[in-house]
């Protein structure tokens, strides 16, 4: 996929744990570990806005796009 998750980069810069983010923004780890490894299909805004307010960041510094990489097989 195109698009790049810095997420885990983010919260190692803020030092903050997967599961202190994910209660933070009210989310399961399950699913954070999902939106960190970059296999989720899609994120809300509303849950990238609340990401970006507990790390204290813009989603620019969440997320990426290379367009070197090859786009997903399922779109």
């Amino acid at each position: 996929m195109s698009i790049i998750v810095n997420l885990d980069v983010m919260m190692a810069r803020r030092k903050m744990s997967s599961q202190e983010l994910a209660e933070k923004i009210g989310l399961s780890a399950a699913n954070l570990s999902i939106l960190k490894t970059g296999k989720a299909k899609a994120i809300r805004f509303s849950t990238l806005e609340s990401i970006c307010q507990a790390l204290e960041c813009q989603p620019g510094d969440i997320l990426e796009y290379d367009p070197t990489r090859p786009l997903s097989e399922e779109q």
